[in-house]
């Protein structure tokens, strides 16, 4: 077997943060197409990557389940890799969304039902071993514990127009309920405990995504309507960019890691929210941010491409110090 097809051994589910930034990053693309239709070109262009970029790294993923069956364990158990691999569901159900509001039904269903089911099959993996544990500590917890959460509030968001609306009930209230939990637990441990390891010093950004996508969620279940719980949840998702905004000089000593991609969908979440905002409130500040986010997402997904070909290419990723 050749070097490169036994480091898929070490191939890590965070990988697909990738896709969940790259499809955030096409959805962003469709609803600013929607106020200037000459930007649809770039809509194709971004799926289009993204979707290939899928195939490729599912299959890579797939290959390293029947191949090293052992290490995908020992991913599902560990305390922290553990909630990477929802980030495998949560990309079929954001490809879920892209393909629905690009008119591509039948496709966005099948690719939902997936993404559901395997997205609260690993819900319940993270919450059983969260409840029945014997190794974690306090420094276990960081801000990708956000992840298998997240994965519930982004359910509804098609979820409405392929299920009965009380299943996607069902995953909004799993999500919203535990993200208010686990944030505690996350403020607790960030304020009280050892700083976290820089190299998950990104995952901080996941902080804006569930309140962003919380937003999105909430006004797909309630048919595109605004109230002040809405409203909650768009201004805390945009106070904890502005957060992120004043730490821009901690993030920029950092040397880069596949965490970073940890930065790309929470941003990808707060522009969306922002272009709805704009929408049903007709206030142009909002669009206005939503670009001001999207271009500086735009920006950072073009470098960590480049970084993230260069890591792969001198193989400082899939081994077996990652």
């Amino acid at each position: 077997m050749s070097q490169r097809l036994q480091n898929i051994a070490y191939f890590p589910a965070s990988f697909f943060g990738m896709i969940m930034g790259l499809t955030g990053l096409s959805i962003a693309f469709i609803e600013l197409s929607k106020a200037y239709a000459s930007t649809s070109p770039l809509v194709n262009i971004s799926l289009d990557l993204t979707l290939l970029l899928f195939v490729v790294l599912l299959l890579m993923y797939l290959y390293k389940i029947v191949r090293f069956p052992r290490e995908v364990i020992a991913e599902l158990k560990h305390p922290i890799k553990m909630n990477f691999v929802p980030t495998i569901s949560i990309s079929m159900l954001l490809l879920s969304i892209a393909f629905y509001t690009l008119g591509y039904t039948e496709i966005s269903k099948y690719t939902w039902i997936v993404g559901a089911v395997l997205q609260l099959s690993l819900t319940y993996w993270v919450l059983y071993n969260w409840v029945h544990h014997d190794f974690f500590t306090p420094e276990h917890s960081n801000p990708a514990w956000f992840i298998p959460i997240v994965g519930n509030i982004v359910v509804p968001i098609v979820g409405v127009h392929h299920a009965p609306v009380e299943l996607s009930w069902f995953f909004f209230s799993v999500g919203i309920i535990f993200w208010l939990v686990v944030k505690a637990i996350l403020v607790n441990r960030i304020i009280f405990h050892t700083p976290l390891q820089e190299r998950l010093i990104p995952t901080l950004f996941i902080f804006i995504a569930p309140p962003a996508v919380g937003f999105i969620s909430y006004l797909a279940l309630n048919n595109q309507e605004m109230n002040q719980f809405a409203i909650v949840l768009y201004f805390f998702g945009l106070a904890m960019t502005l957060l992120m905004l004043v730490s821009a000089g901690k993030f920029m000593k950092l040397s880069f890691a596949l965490s970073w991609w940890a930065f790309t969908f929470p941003l990808a979440a707060m522009a969306i929210a922002s272009y709805k905002m704009a929408h049903i409130s007709s206030h142009e500040i909002y669009f206005y941010i939503a670009v001001a986010i999207h271009l500086f997402l735009l920006f950072i997904v073009l470098l960590f491409l480049v970084k993230t070909s260069k890591a792969v290419y001198l193989q400082q990723i899939c081994n077996d110090k990652h």
